[in-house]
C-alpha cells in the first residue's frame, strides 16, 4: 500500500471548507455520522432530478430506479461480504431492529430469553427490554467500566437452553471498544439461538465479512460510512427460514423485499452506492501501482488503509489528553481492539461545557451518552453531563488532532 494520501481524500469533501469564528472546521463527530463525499451528493441529486419514481413501473424512469436499488444492493453486498438478496433497507437501524425484535417474538414463549450487553447502544437494547412485556426473560452481560470490556466469563453463563438470540454491538460507540462478535455468535449457536450484531459504529472503522462472523443478523447505518440516513439489515438465509416478519399481505415474501415495509428512501440508496464505491476508490488509490482490485478487494484495502492511517493519529490523541491533568480517557486498554474513537471526563468542566467551548473554536465534538445510555449510567456519569466524544475519519489531520489536545489542555 501506498502512504496515505490525505490531500486525495479531503479534497472530496465540500463540508471541510467550513470556517466558524475564523476557525476552520475539524469534524471530530464522526461517530455520530461522517461528511460525506461530491459524489454522494451528486448521485442523490441525479436521483432526485432525473430518476425520481417508484418501484416496479413500466416505464423509464420506474426501471430506472430498480436498476439503481440493485445495484445498491450489490454494492452493500460487496460491502459486507456477502449476496444481494440478503440484504434488506430500511429508515434506519432502530427501526429495522424494532421491527425485526416484534417479528421474532411471534414465536418464541413466555420464559425464553435474550442476551444483551451493558456495552452497547440503546438501540441494539431497548428492541429487545421492551420483549419483556410479553414475558421474554433479558438477561445483561455486565461490562468492567475501568476496561470498558464485556465479561465473557459471564457471558458464557447467561447463553443457556432457553436462550433464543444474543444481541451483541461491533464496537461502541462511546468508548471504541471491539467485541469479539465471532465468539458471541458461537456462543449463540451452541444452544441453537441467532445472533444479531449491531454493526453501526464498527462498519467505519474495519472491513466486515459476516460468513466470517457467522452471525444470523447484521445492521448497520451507511450515515457512519460517508452515506445518506438509511439503515441496511443482513439476514443470512438459512435464518431468514426461521423468522416470520411484520409485513403487509401485499408485500412479496421472498427476501429482501420481506423485510422492507413500505416506500424506502431510494435517493439515499442510490447515495449509499456511492459511498461504497468512495471507499473502494480508496482502496485502489493506495495499492500498489498496477494491481487490478475487484469491488470486494478494493473496499477491504480501503477499510485497511484508513485504519492504518488513523490508529496511529488516535494514539496520539489519546497520549495527548492523558498528559492533560484531571483528564479520565474511558476505554480499552492497550493492546485491545478499538476504534479510532476517544472518550473522557475532565474534573474542571463538564462535557457539555468542554463541547460548546470547543464547538466555538472549530471543534466539532459530541457530549452526553451517545445512546450509549447503560455504560454511562454504570460509569457514574449519568448525572454528571455524560462523556465527551471524539472519533477521527481519513479526512482528519495530525494537525487537527494537535490543535485539539492543545485546546483540551488550555480548557483545563
Amino acid at each position: 500500500m501506498k502512504k496515505f494520501d490525505v490531500d486525495y481524500v479531503r479534497a472530496q469533501f465540500p463540508a471541510l471548507d467550513r470556517v466558524v469564528d475564523g476557525h476552520p472546521v475539524a469534524y471530530l463527530d464522526g461517530p455520530g455520522g461522517t461528511q460525506v463525499p461530491q459524489r454522494v451528493v451528486d448521485a442523490v441529486a441525479d436521483y432526485l432530478l432525473h430518476h425520481d419514481c417508484n418501484i416496479h413501473g413500466a416505464f423509464a424512469t420506474s426501471e430506472e430506479t430498480d436498476a439503481i436499488i440493485d445495484g445498491a444492493r450489490t454494492a452493500l453486498a460487496d460491502f459486507l461480504g456477502t449476496v444481494p438478496s440478503a440484504l434488506s433497507f430500511g429508515a434506519n437501524m432502530t427501526t429495522l431492529t424494532i421491527l425485526m425484535a416484534q417479528s421474532l417474538v411471534r414465536d418464541w414463549s413466555p420464559g425464553d430469553e435474550v442476551v444483551i450487553s451493558a456495552l452497547d447502544h440503546e438501540a441494539d437494547r431497548g428492541p429487545w427490554l421492551h420483549l419483556e412485556e410479553r414475558g421474554i426473560i433479558v438477561r445483561e452481560v455486565p461490562v468492567d467500566i475501568e476496561t470498558a470490556t464485556l465479561d465473557w466469563d459471564a457471558f458464557e453463563r447467561l447463553v443457556g437452553e432457553r436462550t433464543r438470540l444474543v444481541a451483541i454491538g461491533y464496537a461502541s460507540n462511546a468508548v471504541g471498544t471491539v467485541n469479539d462478535v465471532s465468539r458471541a455468535a458461537a456462543l449463540a449457536h451452541s444452544v441453537g439461538a441467532l445472533c444479531y450484531v449491531d454493526a453501526v459504529h464498527y462498519a467505519l472503522h474495519g472491513a466486515i465479512d459476516v460468513d466470517a462472523i457467522g452471525c444470523d443478523l447484521l445492521v448497520c447505518s451507511p450515515y457512519k460510512f460517508f452515506g445518506p440516513h438509511i439503515g441496511v439489515l443482513y439476514v443470512e438465509p438459512s435464518a431468514g427460514e426461521r423468522i416470520r416478519p411484520l409485513k403487509l399481505s401485499t408485500q412479496e415474501e421472498a427476501p429482501p423485499c420481506r423485510y422492507e415495509t413500505g416506500t424506502l428512501c431510494h435517493e439515499g440508496i442510490a447515495g449509499v452506492a456511492e459511498a461504497v464505491e468512495f471507499i473502494a476508490d480508496l482502496g485502489r488509490h493506495h495499492a500498489a501501482e498496477g494491481a487490478a482490485l475487484d469491488r470486494r478487494t478494493a473496499i477491504v484495502a480501503g477499510m485497511d488503509a484508513m485504519e492504518a492511517y488513523e490508529q496511529p493519529l488516535a494514539q496520539r490523541l489519546i497520549e495527548g489528553l492523558a498528559e492533560v491533568p484531571g483528564l479520565r480517557i474511558y476505554g480499552p486498554p492497550a493492546g485491545h481492539p478499538r476504534t479510532s474513537t476517544v472518550s473522557f471526563t475532565l474534573d474542571s468542566m463538564p462535557a457539555p461545557q468542554i463541547a460548546r467551548r470547543l464547538g466555538r473554536q472549530g471543534l466539532f465534538v459530541w457530549d452526553g451518552d451517545f445512546y450509549a445510555a447503560r455504560f454511562v449510567e454504570l460509569a457514574g456519569l449519568a448525572d454528571s453531563g455524560g462523556l465527551l466524544r471524539m472519533g477521527l475519519c481519513p479526512y482528519n489531520t495530525a494537525a487537527e488532532v494537535e490543535r485539539t489536545i492543545a485546546a483540551v489542555r488550555a480548557l483545563a
